[in-house]
C-alpha cells in the first residue's frame, strides 16, 4: 500500500526591520518572502495571515512580525 499523507495546520513566521521613509520597501519585501514561501511550498490553502509590529524602549516601531499560518 502507499504511504498517506497527514494533512495539518502549520505556521511560518516572517520578520523584517522598520526603518523610517522605508515602511513601503520593507512591506513590499516581507509580501515578497510570504509568497515566494507559498509558491516554494506548494501550499494549497492559507488559513490567516497577521502582522505584529515590534517596538523598542520609548515605544517606536523597529518591526514587523508576519505570521503565516496553512494547511499542508
Amino acid at each position: 500500500m502507499g504511504e498517506k499523507k497527514e494533512k495539518g495546520y502549520r505556521v511560518k513566521t516572517f520578520v523584517t526591520e522598520v526603518k523610517i521613509f522605508q515602511a513601503m520597501k520593507e512591506l513590499r519585501s516581507l509580501d515578497e518572502q510570504v509568497n515566494r514561501f507559498i509558491v516554494e511550498n506548494s501550499v494549497k490553502k492559507v488559513i490567516s495571515v497577521s502582522d505584529t509590529a515590534t517596538t523598542d524602549n520609548t515605544g517606536a516601531t523597529i518591526g514587523l512580525v508576519r505570521v503565516l499560518s496553512y494547511e499542508s
